[in-house]
């Protein structure tokens, strides 16, 4: 809790109350007097928030970081562990999971090689199946190995979708709509939950080698795990900095649908992996994103302006992920 108090004063152009700043954490939550003074800065100018007696404002960063939020530890340990044993066990256990070649989608297991704009390989074994809604779940691409995973990950999506959209209904509040809006922006009961795990061996030569190259995430918002081994950085104010957290936390990255969904209001956030020269880093992050054929677009309430035009141009989800990844014009 902080508590501002800002005295009156006739002479503005010496003094202010607050230079202009992001905050250092994740969400913050603000009521005020009735004397109007909060500011932001969008669109290259600064604009005064309005608010009411009863208001409460949401102040976002691009990413943030989430304890408390009722998944119990044991839990989260419980999933890193067979996470682990499953990346741990002999190349034809985890082959039996793997991606068909053949296969346009993302489900199963695969290493991936590629490399960002300063030429290093991006190394990284991974494995990806969905977890929601049942309908979608394909337990083809879920490892039999060890015994209790498709428990642990049952349990975990059960109550990782709970924490999920409550946070969607905070987000969609902080933009003063209803509680539902995004979710139902994304595609509502149809809307698909992703789990990846990303395995990163140590690697002694960091110029080299980098775990995942700088992005977006190009679904709604990604919900992230991961074990002790530090790797995940956030591009702020020009410059790449490591995102620590604890482990039981949750790492929320808001992505590119919620960037165009809510009309440019909430960014999506660019980061990278960057992996440890002694210890494997392994993450788990849960993507939430509409399913291929849903088409999302700026919500209408979030249109203003003098031409009452959106900033972005309504796309079928499969279609903007085809771009966005094969690096085509969006816009």
């Amino acid at each position: 809790m902080k508590i501002n108090y800002y005295p009156p004063c006739h002479d503005q152009d010496l003094v202010i109350g607050a230079p202009d700043h992001t905050d250092v954490n994740g969400i913050t939550f603000l009521v005020a007097n009735e004397a109007l003074g909060l500011q932001a800065f969008k669109d290259n100018h600064w604009i005064d928030i309005k608010y009411t007696t009863s208001g409460i404002i949401v102040i976002v960063g691009d990413q943030f970081h989430v304890v408390n939020h009722g998944i119990l530890p044991e839990l989260i340990r419980r999933l890193k562990e067979v996470g682990t044993e499953f990346f741990e066990l002999p190349e034809t256990e985890k082959e039996a999971v793997a991606k068909p070649e053949d296969s346009m989608d993302v489900e199963g297991y695969r290493t991936k090689y590629q490399k960002d704009l300063e030429g290093r390989n991006a190394w990284v074994d991974h494995l990806f199946h969905r977890i929601w809604p049942p309908s979608r779940v394909s337990y083809r691409f879920w490892p039999k190995l060890p015994m209790d995973y498709r428990e642990v990950n049952e349990d975990y999506a059960k109550h990782l979708k709970k924490l999920s959209e409550k946070i969607m209904e905070w987000l969609s509040e902080g933009l003063g709509l209803r509680r539902e809006a995004l979710i139902e922006g994304l595609g509502g009961e149809t809307v698909e939950y992703l789990m990846k795990i990303n395995y990163y061996p140590p690697c002694h030569d960091q110029d080299l080698v980098i775990g995942a190259p700088d992005h977006t995430d190009v679904n709604g918002i990604t919900f992230l795990v991961a074990n002790e081994a530090l790797g995940l950085q956030a591009f702020k104010d020009n410059h790449w900095i490591d995102i620590k957290y604890t482990t039981s936390g949750i790492i929320v990255i808001v992505g590119d649908q919620f960037h165009r969904i809510s009309n440019g209001k909430y960014m999506s956030a660019k980061h990278r992996a960057t992996m440890d020269k002694e210890k494997t880093r392994i993450s788990w992050p849960i993507f939430v994103e509409s399913s291929l054929d849903h088409e999302f677009a700026p919500l209408r309430e979030l249109i203003t302006g003098e031409d009452n035009a959106p900033k972005f141009k309504p796309y079928v989800y499969k279609d903007f992920k085809f771009r966005k990844l094969k690096k085509l014009p969006l816009d």
